[in-house]
Protein backbone atom coordinates (compact mmCIF):
# COMPACT_ATOMS: atom_id res chain seq x y z
CA UNK A 1 0.00 0.00 0.00
CA UNK A 2 1.50 3.05 -1.24
CA UNK A 3 2.06 6.22 1.29
CA UNK A 4 -0.49 9.12 0.98
CA UNK A 5 1.52 12.39 2.11
CA UNK A 6 -0.89 14.90 3.46
CA UNK A 7 -1.05 18.57 4.04
CA UNK A 8 -3.79 20.11 6.61
CA UNK A 9 -4.50 24.09 5.70
CA UNK A 10 -6.77 24.77 8.85
CA UNK A 11 -6.46 28.58 10.67
CA UNK A 12 -7.73 26.84 13.98
CA UNK A 13 -5.00 25.58 15.52
CA UNK A 14 -6.78 22.96 17.99
CA UNK A 15 -8.92 21.30 14.88
CA UNK A 16 -5.17 21.18 12.97
CA UNK A 17 -3.78 19.41 15.64
CA UNK A 18 -6.53 16.93 16.29
CA UNK A 19 -7.05 16.53 12.16
CA UNK A 20 -3.81 15.62 11.92
CA UNK A 21 -3.30 13.28 14.82
CA UNK A 22 -6.66 11.50 14.11
CA UNK A 23 -5.67 10.77 10.56
CA UNK A 24 -2.11 10.26 11.40
CA UNK A 25 -3.54 6.42 12.64
CA UNK A 26 -4.39 5.81 9.36
CA UNK A 27 -0.99 3.14 8.54
CA UNK A 28 -0.74 4.78 4.74
CA UNK A 29 -1.31 8.13 5.83
CA UNK A 30 1.76 10.71 6.27
CA UNK A 31 0.57 13.94 8.14
CA UNK A 32 3.64 16.22 6.24
CA UNK A 33 2.56 19.29 7.91
CA UNK A 34 -0.04 22.10 9.18
CA UNK A 35 -0.33 25.63 7.07
CA UNK A 36 -2.53 28.05 9.05
CA UNK A 37 -3.46 29.80 5.79
CA UNK A 38 -3.19 29.12 1.80
CA UNK A 39 0.12 31.36 1.49
CA UNK A 40 1.71 29.08 4.11
CA UNK A 41 0.44 26.12 2.62
CA UNK A 42 2.11 27.19 -0.79
CA UNK A 43 5.48 27.95 0.61
CA UNK A 44 5.08 23.99 1.99
CA UNK A 45 4.36 22.55 -1.20
CA UNK A 46 7.28 24.48 -3.05
CA UNK A 47 9.42 22.37 -0.63
CA UNK A 48 7.71 19.25 0.34
CA UNK A 49 6.52 16.10 -1.44
CA UNK A 50 2.22 16.07 -0.96
CA UNK A 51 -0.04 14.08 -2.41
CA UNK A 52 -3.06 15.72 -1.29
CA UNK A 53 -4.11 19.23 0.76
CA UNK A 54 -7.30 18.89 2.93
CA UNK A 55 -8.44 22.69 3.56
CA UNK A 56 -10.64 25.03 5.28
CA UNK A 57 -12.37 27.46 2.90
CA UNK A 58 -12.46 30.80 4.99
CA UNK A 59 -8.64 31.75 5.89
CA UNK A 60 -7.11 35.32 6.46
CA UNK A 61 -4.42 36.14 4.22
CA UNK A 62 -5.57 33.75 1.19
CA UNK A 63 -8.55 31.40 1.06
CA UNK A 64 -8.95 27.31 0.78
CA UNK A 65 -10.98 28.26 -2.76
CA UNK A 66 -8.06 30.64 -4.20
CA UNK A 67 -5.27 27.96 -2.77
CA UNK A 68 -7.08 25.45 -4.71
CA UNK A 69 -7.05 27.26 -7.74
CA UNK A 70 -2.93 28.11 -7.76
CA UNK A 71 -2.26 24.60 -6.75
CA UNK A 72 -4.31 23.54 -9.94
CA UNK A 73 -2.12 26.07 -12.01
CA UNK A 74 1.29 25.01 -9.97
CA UNK A 75 0.85 21.36 -8.74
CA UNK A 76 -1.80 19.50 -10.64
CA UNK A 77 -1.04 16.58 -9.73
CA UNK A 78 -1.95 17.29 -6.52
CA UNK A 79 -5.11 16.37 -4.98
CA UNK A 80 -7.31 19.11 -3.17
CA UNK A 81 -10.11 18.21 -0.88
CA UNK A 82 -12.22 21.31 1.15
CA UNK A 83 -13.40 20.51 4.53
CA UNK A 84 -15.49 23.41 5.69
CA UNK A 85 -18.71 24.00 7.76
CA UNK A 86 -19.94 25.93 4.76
CA UNK A 87 -23.11 24.10 3.28
CA UNK A 88 -23.03 27.44 0.51
CA UNK A 89 -24.38 26.83 -3.42
CA UNK A 90 -21.71 29.34 -4.36
CA UNK A 91 -18.64 27.57 -2.67
CA UNK A 92 -19.66 24.56 -3.70
CA UNK A 93 -19.61 25.81 -7.44
CA UNK A 94 -16.28 27.83 -6.96
CA UNK A 95 -14.03 25.40 -5.27
CA UNK A 96 -14.94 22.85 -7.98
CA UNK A 97 -14.76 25.22 -10.69
CA UNK A 98 -11.06 25.87 -9.49
CA UNK A 99 -10.45 22.37 -9.73
CA UNK A 100 -11.16 20.95 -5.94
CA UNK A 101 -11.41 17.01 -6.27
CA UNK A 102 -13.68 17.01 -3.04
CA UNK A 103 -15.78 18.88 -0.91
CA UNK A 104 -16.88 17.79 2.67
CA UNK A 105 -18.62 19.10 5.43
CA UNK A 106 -17.20 18.66 8.89
CA UNK A 107 -19.40 16.59 10.46
CA UNK A 108 -17.92 14.05 8.36
CA UNK A 109 -16.69 10.76 10.73
CA UNK A 110 -12.96 10.16 10.59
CA UNK A 111 -13.16 7.08 9.46
CA UNK A 112 -15.45 8.38 6.56
CA UNK A 113 -12.84 10.60 5.69
CA UNK A 114 -10.00 8.42 5.46
CA UNK A 115 -11.95 6.30 3.48
CA UNK A 116 -13.20 9.39 1.42
CA UNK A 117 -9.27 10.64 0.73
CA UNK A 118 -8.45 7.01 -0.32
CA UNK A 119 -10.98 7.59 -3.02
CA UNK A 120 -9.99 10.83 -3.89
CA UNK A 121 -6.23 9.56 -4.09
CA UNK A 122 -7.27 6.92 -6.79
CA UNK A 123 -8.90 9.63 -8.39
CA UNK A 124 -12.40 9.97 -8.21
CA UNK A 125 -14.26 13.27 -7.53
CA UNK A 126 -16.43 13.16 -4.11
CA UNK A 127 -19.22 15.78 -2.99
CA UNK A 128 -20.90 15.35 0.68
CA UNK A 129 -24.21 13.64 -0.30
CA UNK A 130 -25.91 16.69 2.41
CA UNK A 131 -25.16 18.88 -0.93
CA UNK A 132 -28.14 18.44 -2.96
CA UNK A 133 -27.70 18.26 -6.78
CA UNK A 134 -30.42 21.42 -6.75
CA UNK A 135 -28.10 23.61 -4.98
CA UNK A 136 -24.93 22.74 -7.97
CA UNK A 137 -27.63 24.34 -10.11
CA UNK A 138 -27.94 27.64 -8.52
CA UNK A 139 -25.93 29.88 -10.82
CA UNK A 140 -23.63 32.56 -9.55
CA UNK A 141 -25.19 36.21 -10.95
CA UNK A 142 -21.86 37.93 -10.21
CA UNK A 143 -19.19 39.11 -12.24
CA UNK A 144 -15.58 38.57 -10.60
CA UNK A 145 -15.21 42.53 -10.56
CA UNK A 146 -19.08 43.06 -9.12
CA UNK A 147 -17.44 40.10 -6.28
CA UNK A 148 -14.25 42.02 -5.79
CA UNK A 149 -16.12 45.18 -5.11
CA UNK A 150 -18.59 43.64 -2.48
CA UNK A 151 -15.87 42.30 -0.54
CA UNK A 152 -14.86 45.76 -0.14
CA UNK A 153 -18.37 46.94 0.65
CA UNK A 154 -18.35 44.11 3.30
CA UNK A 155 -15.35 45.15 5.00
CA UNK A 156 -16.96 49.06 5.01
CA UNK A 157 -14.99 50.83 1.86
CA UNK A 158 -16.86 53.96 0.41
CA UNK A 159 -16.81 53.97 -2.97
CA UNK A 160 -14.34 56.59 -3.42
CA UNK A 161 -11.52 54.36 -1.63
CA UNK A 162 -12.86 51.47 -3.56
CA UNK A 163 -12.61 53.59 -6.84
CA UNK A 164 -8.65 53.78 -6.08
CA UNK A 165 -8.36 50.55 -4.96
CA UNK A 166 -9.12 48.80 -7.72
CA UNK A 167 -8.16 52.01 -11.02
CA UNK A 168 -11.67 52.60 -11.34
CA UNK A 169 -13.98 55.51 -11.46
CA UNK A 170 -16.16 56.23 -8.63
CA UNK A 171 -19.01 56.22 -11.50
CA UNK A 172 -17.65 53.06 -12.59
CA UNK A 173 -18.08 51.33 -9.09
CA UNK A 174 -21.49 52.83 -8.36
CA UNK A 175 -22.76 50.93 -11.74
CA UNK A 176 -21.03 47.69 -10.93
CA UNK A 177 -23.10 48.05 -7.20
CA UNK A 178 -26.15 49.01 -9.14
CA UNK A 179 -26.10 45.82 -11.27
CA UNK A 180 -25.22 43.92 -8.27
CA UNK A 181 -27.76 44.90 -6.18
CA UNK A 182 -30.04 44.36 -8.93
CA UNK A 183 -28.89 40.88 -9.52
CA UNK A 184 -29.38 40.05 -6.33
CA UNK A 185 -32.52 41.84 -5.44
CA UNK A 186 -31.29 43.20 -2.90
CA UNK A 187 -32.22 46.68 -1.00
CA UNK A 188 -28.77 48.24 -0.56
CA UNK A 189 -25.02 47.79 -1.30
CA UNK A 190 -24.71 46.44 2.46
CA UNK A 191 -27.71 44.40 1.65
CA UNK A 192 -25.89 42.70 -1.87
CA UNK A 193 -23.19 42.20 0.23
CA UNK A 194 -24.81 40.27 2.92
CA UNK A 195 -26.57 38.14 0.52
CA UNK A 196 -23.38 37.23 -1.86
CA UNK A 197 -21.93 35.99 1.28
CA UNK A 198 -24.50 33.92 2.51
CA UNK A 199 -25.08 31.95 -0.77
CA UNK A 200 -20.87 31.53 -0.85
CA UNK A 201 -20.58 34.13 -3.72
CA UNK A 202 -18.06 36.08 -2.08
Amino acid sequence: MSEIRILIVEDQTMLASALATLLGYEKDFRIVATAENGVSALEILAEEKVDLVLTDIEMPEMDGISLTQEISKKHPLVRTIILTTFARTGYLQRAMQAGANGYLLKDNKVDALANIIHQIYAGETVVSPELAISNWNAKDPLTERERQILRLIEIGEPTARIATAINLSKGTVRNYLSEAISKLDAKNRIDAARIARKKGWL
